[in-house]
């Protein structure tokens, strides 16, 4: 077994058990605090910072030299390359509102590049996970190959979006608006299971802004093992966050680039 084999094994087993623990609080009656600056309601529960804990404990155990970046909690930094991202539960308004969107969230970068990366579902009992190279959906123990949609027109494709407040700015909402239009139609409220349903070739794009490096890093290898392509907005490194364009092909992504910028 490769040491890429290793992660993504580890990374499948942790997230599973880690999606498991913050399905006990779903739909529970959580305390919901916020984290953000005022202007934009960023909650927090108890299961967030369980789930956090608990995958950094795995990680502490399996490999303590590495870096490890969470949402909750403050980095711990060594002089390793080697840094796991985590996102606990990414789309916790959607796990406070009751909706079984959400998921857990752990990738690994080795300096800029992207090595593993998944996606943990536990409403479904389903993982995405993946390696850039290749790329898995995974339920009951078994794994099928995700492979993108081979659609290569914006009039054909289907776009997925969290939310069209995510755009920070009026020209990017217009940007995303132009490829709207385009679309054969559109899905929103996705959060991160619209990654999924890219990689696993049910929709073609997903474009959203505002996101962090724990929004999308993980679900890079996912994308890009199928087939597809993830960037920001002018066509550079997606795994910082900010303004992302994910497509199941080049070709779709560069007519949406092209809309986006107008």
């Amino acid at each position: 077994m490769s040491t890429r084999d290793e992660y993504l094994e580890f990374l499948v087993a942790t997230i599973e058990r880690a999606g498991d623990l913050a399905l006990r609080y779903f739909r529970g009656r959580l305390q919901v605090d916020d984290k953000g600056d005022g202007r934009v309601f960023d909650p927090v529960t108890r299961a967030d910072r369980e789930v956090e804990r608990f995958i950094r404990e795995q990680i502490a155990a399996a490999y303590p030299g590495h870096n490890i970046i969470g949402e909750e909690f403050a980095a711990k930094e060594t002089a390793d390359s080697m840094t796991w991202i985590i996102d606990p539960i990414d789309g916790t308004r959607g796990f406070v509102a009751g909706l079984p969107t959400w998921g857990t969230l752990l990738g690994l970068m080795d300096g800029e590049a992207c090595v593993v990366g998944g996606m943990r579902q536990p409403c479904g009992g389903e993982t995405w996970a993946g390696d850039g190279r290749r790329s898995y959906f995974i339920r009951n123990g078994a794994r099928t190959e995700n492979k993108t949609r081979s659609c290569d027109q914006l009039a054909d494709a289907v776009l997925c979006c969290t939310h069209p407040c995510m755009y920070p700015t009026a020209e990017s909402l217009a940007g995303f608006n132009r490829v709207l239009r385009a679309c054969r139609f559109s899905r929103f409220g996705t959060d991160c299971l619209g990654y999924g349903m890219l990689a696993g070739g049910y929709v073609d794009l997903v474009i959203e802004g505002g996101l962090s490096a724990y929004d999308i890093m993980p679900l890079i290898p996912v994308i890009e093992g199928a087939g597809g392509i993830v960037t920001d907005w002018q066509g550079g490194s997606a795994a910082h966050g900010g303004l992302v364009l994910a497509a199941a092909n080049e070709r779709l992504h560069e007519q949406a680039m092209g809309l986006l910028n107008g």
